[in-house]
């Protein structure tokens, strides 16, 4: 059993005694892998869809330790086969920022494929397009209205976030997209104060995009 506290939940399931000791011996394994992991939450989610029985058994597993969270999620056709897919891609995980963490430790800098990996921002601006078909600006032409204009009309934004940061360094943030298992991850750089963003690329590579205030002219 972990020390940790661990909690186990089912959405359109139920959870068997037996799974939930399988889980908490597997969790042992995992805490000693960070020894600041307090709590975990498993959640167990059965999706009853014909056309994807091969992924109809969903693992989520949340680990929360000191200032940081861990998440591993996984899809298979059974809760035993998603349990060691999504416990397989947390330790992974925990392992990247373990060694991370050592490097960081030992005075080494990160491999320069990490700490140097940039993409430019490119801003391409369009002008209007112009009213040539209108014989009258001030009028509605036959056809200037699309009956299917509903129809394709862009997404709208229709849900939105504040987060409180603490601006950290690029390893830092590495780290802390590696455990939440996203590929990219949102921070404040701490060597300029400006919002930056780290994400995965081809193999073992990250890039960094930074913003900059451009002077006004």
């Amino acid at each position: 059993m972990p020390e940790a506290e661990v909690q186990i939940t089912g959405r359109n399931v139920e959870v068997p005694e037996h799974f939930a000791e399988r889980v908490n011996a597997k969790l042992a394994k995992i805490e000693r892998l960070d020894p600041t992991l307090n709590f975990f939450h498993v959640e167990l989610k059965h999706e009853p869809n014909p056309r994807r029985a091969d992924e109809s058994d969903r693992i989520q597993i949340t680990a929360t330790g000191t200032g940081h969270i861990a998440r591993a999620e996984a899809k298979e056709d059974s809760f035993y086969a998603a349990l060691e897919v999504a416990l397989g891609r947390l330790e992974r995980s925990l392992r990247k920022v373990k060694a991370r963490r050592k490097i960081a430790r030992s005075g080494h800098r990160a491999p320069i494929s990490v700490g140097e990996a940039t993409a430019a921002l490119v801003d391409n601006g369009a002008e209007p397009a112009s009213n040539q078909g209108n014989t009258d600006a001030g009028e509605q032409g036959k056809y200037d209205v699309d009956p299917y204009e509903d129809q394709f009309r862009p997404g709208q934004i229709v849900r939105s976030k504040e987060h409180v940061a603490t601006p950290m360094s690029v390893d830092d943030a590495l780290s802390e997209m590696e455990l939440v298992g996203h590929d990219f991850y949102l921070f404040i750089n701490e060597e300029t104060n400006q919002p930056s963003v780290v994400y995965r690329r081809h193999a073992f590579d990250y890039g960094l995009i930074a913003l900059q205030n451009q002077p006004a002219q």
